[in-house]
């Protein structure tokens, strides 16, 4: 019984917690989704047919992507309980790999995944920038002489949330979840307080209005479902965070609160508008009472602020990720909690974001604005989420798998349809995460080419592990001491042990060919995570497993070596790193990737620090490749 009791209490804590983080996004879209259909310059007219039509478009689209497709099917695609585009890109990847599939379609995979993680980035920046200042534009329906501070005020709040993120969230993380509750319960009670006022806004539940609009209008359909999917933008988080909550939690949490809190609130607004057209200005502010509004705006901006958090953190997660799996230069990845190992920070991220997101709110100025650079990145990221689930359903042996197919079809065909609508938004800003997205993606392709095409350079120099085991070894005088070198290669001599023992003519006693691999798994467990070979005398391979989203620390891994047969002292151990100094040149990358590859190695976290390896007992040796 006390087993059962502590599970609930778990279950009904990790509830509480992903109110905050995972529906953050989402949980804020009332703010500014709805008014879109019927502001800016592709409104709809306002009248009851048109506000019937919005709302039941809204409605069906919520329950077809986010309560089906994302809480009910894409959570069942997990990599051993991670989630995200690129977690799905290494899990698709790995089972092509595994099914003997063609190689197009495993560069397929690969290219589409490392695309919307870079969209994703767009979406990152966005989101922080319109839902602070659609929070603190209440404060103009409250008080309009307050009209001319809604800038000032939003980027004060926007460089104090970024300023804190080095001090890390697990201070104020356990405050995320209640406000975020009290959030949507007063999304609730608004709701429904204005659908009891004109309950004939109900009818919208129907899908027949949304149908029947679509056929007699197909341009405004066409123009609406960008207005719509806004409502839709936080749908990604949720398999983006589904690791740090667990599945269970997160269906809970949407479908006994967030989603019925968000329906009503729609419909609420919907209501106000049949009312009285004039609300259109800001139809969310104006449900609330006129005593009310002030400590409404104040909600608003802490919840959006919490929005904007978790937006971030994925940022974070996402970079810590691309990084691992080779898709960016190693960085410096600082854990701020004892506890919780997914609170992360970056720095570069941090500030690259903060400008970029000081930049937006300057640009554009409004929320309204700001929507038609929004939704175009998350449209896209989601049709790509839903064709690499579809690879994974095609690749994995199920008895639903038809059925899941045409399923991913009819999400597939919805959300082309939302991302041709968004497309109609370039000029009005849409063009700002495109452009973002494809730097980003090319940067990401850039470093993994460049990577490879070092690892080939310096392959061709490096000696075979065989012939230098059978030759060197019983020549080379011999010196106390344990050398660890690291490996891209297991089956090469490292150009470092090369380099080293052709100026000083000596072996240390025990060496070890330390190979590291970051698998397309989360998380390795201690007792698989070493791969030991005796290669020759006083000569091990050593191959040594990480999951994507581990620290990698590779004394505390070596511990594992002793009970393997390799005795090593830390005390007596050095470990040689070979840095790569790269010339410019003819060769496969053009002169301007290969600045850019040479730049961004010059960003790179040291590998000494990257390992965790102790600074007093780390030789690097450089070596010049030609790419």
């Amino acid at each position: 019984m006390h087993s059962s009791d502590s599970k609930k209490s778990s279950t009904g804590v990790l509830t509480i917690a992903a109110l905050g983080i995972v529906y953050g996004d989402i949980g804020t879209s009332p703010l500014y989704a709805f008014k879109e259909a019927f502001n800016g310059p592709h409104a709809l007219a306002l009248n009851e047919p048109n506000v019937l039509a919005a709302l039941s478009a809204l409605f069906w689209a919520i329950m077809l992507i986010i309560s089906i497709k994302y809480v009910w099917v894409i959570l069942k695609l997990d990599n051993e309980g991670e989630g995200g585009v690129l977690a799905l890109t290494a899990l698709a990847h790995r089972l092509v790999k595994h099914r003997n599939h063609s190689d197009k379609l495993a560069v397929f995979v690969i290219t589409a995944g490392v695309f919307a993680a870079s969209l994703f980035y767009g979406d990152a920046i966005i989101t922080p920038a319109i839902s602070v200042l659609s929070a603190v534009e209440g404060i103009s329906v409250a008080t309009p002489q307050f009209e001319k501070f809604v800038i000032p005020i939003t980027i004060g709040l926007l460089v104090g949330l970024f300023l804190i993120q080095r001090h890390g969230t697990g201070r104020v993380g356990s405050l995320f979840g209640p406000i975020t509750m009290v959030w949507f319960i007063t999304l609730a009670i608004m709701g429904a307080s204005s659908i009891m006022q004109t309950p004939m806004v109900l009818k919208a539940l129907n899908p027949i209005y949304a149908l029947t609009f679509a056929v007699e209008h197909p341009g405004g359909m066409f123009v609406l479902l960008s207005a719509v999917f806004l409502a839709l933008t936080g749908g990604e988080a949720l398999y983006a965070d589904m690791g740090h909550f667990g599945k269970k939690a997160v269906r809970i949490a949407w479908y006994g609160l967030v989603c019925p809190s968000l329906v009503l609130n729609y419909f609420g607004q919907g209501a106000l508008l049949l009312r009285d057209a004039t609300a259109v200005k800001n139809p969310f502010f104006l449900l609330a009472s006129e005593g009310f509004l002030i400590p409404l705006v104040i909600l608003a901006t802490a919840a959006t602020v919490i929005a904007s958090q978790a937006t971030i953190s994925g940022a974070f997660s996402l970079t810590q990720q691309a990084s691992r799996l080779g898709y960016l230069p190693r960085v410096n990845v600082r854990h701020t909690s004892d506890r919780e190992r997914g609170q992360i920070y970056i720095g570069s991220v941090n500030w690259i974001m903060l400008i970029g997101v000081i930049l937006l709110v300057l640009e554009f100025r409004s929320s309204s604005a700001l929507a038609g650079a929004y939704g175009i990145a998350v449209s896209g990221t989601m049709v790509i989420t839903t064709i690499l689930a579809g690879i994974v359903v095609i690749t994995t042996r199920g008895k639903f798998r038809f059925a899941m197919l045409i399923l991913f079809a009819v999400f597939l065909l919805l959300e082309l349809s939302f991302f041709a609508s968004n497309l109609a938004k370039i000029a009005d800003g849409g063009w700002f995460p495109l452009v973002l997205g494809a730097a980003i993606f090319l940067m990401l392709m850039t470093w993994k080419k460049g990577s490879r095409l070092v690892n080939t350079q310096r392959g061709k120099l490096d000696l075979p592990v065989a012939g230098f085991a059978s030759s060197m070894l019983k020549e080379v005088p011999r010196v106390s001491g344990t050398a660890v070198y690291l490996s891209s290669d297991q089956t090469l001599v490292p150009s470092a042990l090369f380099h080293n023992l052709k100026h000083y003519h000596v072996l240390h006693e025990r060496i070890i060919l330390l190979h590291v691999r970051t698998e397309e798994v989360p998380y390795f467990s201690d007792s698989q995570r070493l791969a030991v070979t005796k290669t020759g005398p006083g000569l091990w391979s050593i191959c040594m497993h990480f999951g994507f989203r581990e620290m990698p620390d590779v004394p505390a891994a070596l511990a594992w070596a002793t009970e393997m047969g390799v005795d090593i002292d830390p005390m007596d151990t050095t470990y040689f790193i070979a840095r790569s100094v790269i010339q410019d040149g003819p060769g496969e990358l053009s002169r301007w990737r290969c600045a850019l590859y040479s730049w961004m190695t010059r960003q790179a976290e040291g590998a000494g620090s990257h390992f965790n390896l102790p600074p007093n007992r780390v030789v690097e040796l450089g070596t010049q490749v030609l790419l």
